[in-house]
């Protein structure tokens, strides 16, 4: 028996009053001897043994009439399986976590978990009463507010509306959640369900449960079956430059949840629907395996595409989706430099030779215009022989870089070297010492020494050397250089020459890149503006810069959010999402300098792709990716789940296994585990039943002496 307002015990004190007020009574009568009262002394023994019975009992009576009205006010309440045979129980709110995640899909003898786990939840319904109140509360889909059901019917209907969903919760942040509820009702009865298959992998949340003390516990697990499972667990693209036509190295992560080697699974990749590429891998017990795909995508723009296997454990992990970037145009801008000689660089990109799949768009501005260029809408920028910066035009750059835009930057004559030591120390980067010219005209500073084929500029432009030997660039007459060092931060030297310097620096800030080439983009300090391999480095150099952030498009888990910066909009664009069923969605969005920022979260991302569109047009694409803590189908054994929840929480936690094969053996589980009658009634009535008897015995049995 419990006490749901045990202070009031101390009140029993009280009881204490009429013993103290018989006991003061007692006071001792002075002996006077007559003896014309002789006679009496032979009734004294009969006739006080009689007064004292009376008082005695009176005294029991008002005892036992206190202690019962002070027990009434302290609300027992009886706990235990013999209640439910006593018939009746008290007033109960009961929260029902139950586990809708996608592994509940599974099957044992006793049918699909998710059924199991309704028929259960049907079981506690039926034990439904007058005054009752339950609430549904499905984990992973955790809702921001529980409303409680007063009536079985519409917490059927609940029930019956809950279907398997996505996401990445913790069982506990469930548990936490209908804890806080149940606190705050009134019932007598606090019971604490939770219906669940509890897979090891959901249930690492160590955080602190803070649970009531009059709130009940009790694990209702469903599922006998935990097993292996396949899942390809990441799909990511390698190469950094694509290109319609041109081949694309893919590399996908595959993991062995089980206990047996797994050899020779056959792995696909699809790109808008359609196979183009397989590949086989080994995987051993309980690790990860990979495998590369090479495939060349046959159209332009945003695309669509997976890694799939064949496995019948788990369907949800078979697929992983991934999007591909393959630009229709790259739109750059050329910042020419007064007096700088570019035409080079424009001749290059113009349409009569960059024709076929190499397709820019190039816009030329004065270095003047720098200042009110927004920098957002192009996919990089060239800086050829801009003679100085100021402070806004170097912070313009220096957040268009970081924030995923790429720079190219080609020397020129009479820079202002501080100007660009400042934009470079925004960015992380080195310092330019100065130029590095020859003592005459037709004196050289170096020639090629080192270059970095590994990087992904060269990526496809050479053939395997059978003997292993280092491929050989056309070697370019080099007259002045820029004194380029090299700093800290993330950078890397592609090609060096033989005085020390660079001849072609990446620097990495943010999610940008620059290109710093040591020469001008014309030919006086340099014939590399002439050779042979200045179109396909200058291609290659604003393909790979183009592409920096947005080769492939983002990503997600399903129940979780993402922010997303659209850099280029125009005022007043307005931007949906869809997914693949082709409903549309509207994020919430603000506007930053230089494009709009969205807000991605809610119900309505399910694993998929959607495309981000903005005035008609699709602008991107992201993935979600369904939780991997799913893939994982070892289950827990309840009893270290309730060892565990009882630590976290501080309170006791049952585990009841019920068997499914009966209607009525359910409910007679389900009964045991919902008792608790409260008494107070009950103490009330005997209170009344002591005045009662009280009263009596004052009345009809009064002392002899008196009469």
């Amino acid at each position: 028996m419990t006490f749901l307002n045990p202070f009031i015990l101390f009140g029993l004190a009280a009881a204490a009053i009429p013993l103290i007020i018989h006991l003061f009574n007692f006071r001792r009568p002075k002996r006077v001897d007559f003896s014309s009262l002789a006679f009496l002394h032979e009734l004294k023994k009969s006739t006080m043994q009689r007064v004292r019975i009376k008082e005695w009992l009176l005294l029991a009576l008002r005892t036992l009439a206190i202690a019962c009205l002070v027990l009434a006010f302290s609300r027992p309440t009886l706990r235990g399986s013999l209640v439910g045979k006593l018939g009746g129980r008290g007033r109960t709110s009961t929260a029902l976590v139950l586990d809708n995640s996608t592994s509940m899909i599974l099957r044992d003898g006793s049918g699909s978990y998710v059924d199991q786990a309704k028929t259960i939840a049907s079981g506690l319904l039926d034990e439904f009463q007058s005054g009752d109140e339950i609430m549904l509360i499905p984990s992973p889909s955790l809702p921001s507010t529980t409303v409680p059901h007063q009536n079985a019917q519409s917490a059927s209907d609940a029930l019956a509306a809950i279907q398997l969903q996505d996401g990445d919760a913790k069982l506990t942040d469930a548990i936490r959640l209908a804890a806080s509820r149940l606190a705050e009702r009134a019932n007598i009865n606090l019971d604490l369900f939770v219906v669940s298959d509890f897979q090891s992998s959901t249930l690492s949340d160590s955080s602190a449960l803070d649970v009531g003390e009059n709130i009940r516990i009790v694990l209702l697990p469903v599922g006998t079956d935990g097993r292996g499972n396949l899942s390809v667990s990441d799909v990511r693209v390698v190469s950094q430059i694509i290109t319609e036509g041109q081949p694309v190295q893919f590399e996908a992560q595959f993991t062995n949840y089980g206990s047996e080697d797994v050899r020779g699974l056959v792995a696909s990749l699809f790109v808008e629907g359609e196979r183009i590429a397989q590949a086989t891998v080994d995987i051993q017990a309980s690790s990860t395996a990979t495998a590369r795909f090479v495939a060349s995508p046959r159209q332009r723009g945003w695309l669509a595409g997976h890694v799939e296997i064949d496995d019948n454990q788990y369907l949800f992990d078979n697929k992983r989706q991934f999007t591909l970037h393959v630009p229709e145009e790259r739109h750059i801008l050329i910042v020419t430099g007064t007096g700088a000689r570019d035409e080079y660089v424009r001749l290059s990109l113009s349409n009569e030779l960059a024709g076929g799949s190499m397709r820019f768009s190039a816009d030329e501005i004065p270095e003047t215009a720098l200042a009110g260029t927004i920098l957002g809408s192009y996919d990089a920028v060239i800086l050829a022989g801009v003679r100085d910066l100021s402070s806004g035009e170097r912070a313009a750059l220096a957040e268009y870089v970081k924030g995923g835009g790429g720079l190219l930057v080609f020397s020129g004559d009479n820079l202002v070297l501080g100007d660009y030591n400042d934009l470079l120390a925004d960015l992380g980067a080195g310092t330019i010492t100065g130029i590095s010219e020859g003592s005459s005209d037709a004196e050289m500073v170096g020639t090629f020494e080192a270059v970095d084929t590994d990087h992904p500029l060269f990526e496809g432009m050479f053939e395997p050397d059978p003997n292993g030997r280092t491929p050989q660039l056309e070697q370019p007459v080099i007259f002045k250089t820029l004194a380029y060092q090299p700093g800290r931060g993330t950078e890397q030297t592609v090609i060096s020459l033989t005085s020390g310097h660079p001849f072609l620096q990446e620097i990495r800030s943010g999610q940008g890149s620059v290109l710093l080439y040591s020469i001008e983009a014309g030919a006086v300090w340099s014939d590399f503006p002439v050779r042979g391999l200045f179109i396909p480095m200058l291609y290659r150099s604003l393909y790979y810069l183009s592409a920096t952030g947005s080769v492939s498009g983002d990503e997600m888990i399903a129940g979780s959010s993402l922010q997303l910066r659209l850099a280029g909009l125009q005022d007043g664009a307005s931007i949906t999402v869809r997914d693949e069923t082709g409903r549309d969605f509207i994020p919430d969005q603000r506007r930053v300098l230089g494009g709009v920022v969205i807000n991605l979260a809610g119900p309505f991302f399910l694993p998929g792709t959607f495309e981000i569109i903005a005035s008609g047009n699709t602008i991107r694409r992201f993935v979600v990716h369904p939780s991997p803590n799913e893939s994982d189908l070892a289950l827990a054994d309840p009893a270290e789940v309730a060892e565990h929840l009882s630590l976290l929480s501080g309170t006791e936690v049952s585990v009841m296994h019920l068997s499914l094969t009966g209607s009525a053996a359910l409910e007679d589980q389900l009964r045991a585990a919902r008792t608790g009658v409260e008494l107070w009634n009950v103490f009330l009535g005997l209170a009344l039943v002591f005045l009662v008897l009280e009263m009596i015995v004052s009345k009809h049995f009064r002392p002899e002496a008196a009469a």
